[in-house]
């Protein structure tokens, strides 16, 4: 089943960084790589996500893990919208099978209108 999970990510036209709770990336996808690249791309995976903010957003980073944290239903957190790429930006808590916070993810969604036609598959 992992595999599906992993191919609906790698297809996904946005980026999605995956951390522990250690704040550890442990996966990039596609998209994320290259929207990084400048920063490492796929050399961030292993490195703390922490490392990539600055102090400011570190700081609001721990305090949306303690939110997360807090309780099974604080699971996500619209941090950002970033106006030239017209995109907003979450953080996702992510859970087991019981509920418990197993770490997160950083999921970017373009608001412009995608216009192309509707099941045009050239």
């Amino acid at each position: 089943m992992n595999q599906y999970f992993k191919s609906i990510i790698d297809q996904d036209a946005c980026s999605v960084v995956v951390c522990n709770i250690e704040h550890t990336i442990i996966y990039m996808n596609p998209a994320a790589d290259a929207n990084y690249k400048k920063r490492g791309g796929r050399e961030l995976v292993g490195k703390s996500i922490l490392e990539c903010h600055n102090p400011h957003s570190v700081e609001r980073i721990k305090q949306v893990i303690a939110w997360f944290a807090k309780d099974k239903n604080n699971n996500k957190v619209h941090t950002f919208f970033n106006e030239k790429q017209n995109k907003d930006v979450y953080m996702i808590a992510l859970r087991d099978e019981e509920g418990n916070f197993i770490g997160y993810y950083e999921k970017h969604e373009y608001r412009t209108k995608d216009e192309t036609p509707f099941y045009g598959m050239a």
